[in-house]
């Protein structure tokens, strides 16, 4: 084969490789089914080509209902209808698999699930919430840059149409609004779901909040963060449930996004596969951080009866 012939033949290998082979730790969460049909589907309409799940952990959280009641419906699905591999262990997954989504609903075992991926120099996809708690946080991404590995955590609203059309080159405040509901077991409570609305703040204002204050009643949590340059964002995060949505402010404009706004996954799994193929982010590891910060400062101003209280 001449040097010609070769350089087409690595030109084309380059610009087709193989499908990344990945694999789900827990599957206690739909995520883990949603994101392997997208994945594995190619007749799919929401397809997303060059990674594939291959391989699973079971993981879950016995003293967590969301957890313990979905664990193995899901897990059967995985099984069964897209015949993923199971494994009986974490080491044994990392064998078989080139990148590693962190799939389990309950916050706490992230850290552990992640000292493992790092351990195996596996890139990973940590899914909301990255921890229960801002120090638990904070350790995984120092791991992760003591260990050289790639990571990323994101809410799939973060990437939803609506909330991307909102985005500007800059936003003078934002209130959003989305679910609150909490898990006793979650050391930070506006983790176990809040989170969601919270990253549509940071996606429409950015980081660089310094200061938080909360106000609790009844079944809603109003959270307003100033940030260094004196804009306001506001989170409501409502209990049990409600719809998504937000209104940012620019100058004598005022924008809300459409009533009954729907998202898809298919967009975050883009962002999910194009970072295994890059190594390179697409959310900023200490913009996570800083909305780990926000919750933080968030309980403890509720604790202190709603005084301001600056980001730690």
């Amino acid at each position: 084969m001449n040097r010609f012939c070769f350089f087409l033949l690595f030109a084309a290998t380059a610009a087709f490789p193989a499908d990344l082979r990945l694999g789900i730790l827990g599957t206690d969460s739909s995520h883990s089914v949603e994101f392997t049909r997208i994945l594995n589907d190619s007749s799919d309409p929401e397809h997303v080509a060059g990674a594939k799940v291959v391989a699973a952990w079971e993981g879950g959280s016995a003293d967590v209902e969301e957890s313990a009641s979905r664990r193995d419906k899901f897990a059967s699905e995985l099984r069964t209808k897209w015949k993923i591999t199971f494994y009986p262990d974490i080491a044994s997954l990392l064998k078989q698999v080139d990148a590693v989504l962190v799939e389990s609903v309950d916050g706490r075992p992230h850290l552990e699930e992640a000292k493992q991926v790092f351990a195996a120099k596996k890139p990973v996809f940590i899914d909301k919430p990255l921890s229960d708690s801002l120090e638990d946080a904070r350790t995984i991404a120092r791991l992760a840059q003591q260990a050289g590995v790639p990571w990323f955590s994101a809410s799939s609203l973060r990437y939803a149409d609506w909330v991307q059309a909102l985005r500007a080159t800059h936003n003078d405040g934002v209130f959003a609004w989305g679910p609150g509901p909490q898990e006793a077991h979650q050391r930070l409570d506006l983790s176990w779901y809040a989170i969601h609305p919270i990253e549509v703040l940071y996606t429409l204002m950015g980081p660089g909040c310094e200061e938080v204050t909360r106000v609790s009643v009844g079944d809603s949590d109003v959270i307003t963060g100033r940030w260094k340059d004196g804009r306001l964002g506001t989170v409501r995060a409502v209990r049990p449930y409600s719809d998504y949505g937000a209104v940012v402010f620019r100058g004598k404009t005022t924008v809300q996004s459409p009533s009954g706004s729907k998202f898809s996954y298919r967009l975050l799994v883009q962002q999910i596969v194009t970072f295994f193929q890059t190594g390179k982010p697409p959310v900023a590891n200490q913009e996570t951080l800083e909305e780990f910060a926000f919750m933080a400062a968030a309980q403890k101003s509720k604790a202190q009866g709603s005084k301001p209280v600056r980001l730690p």
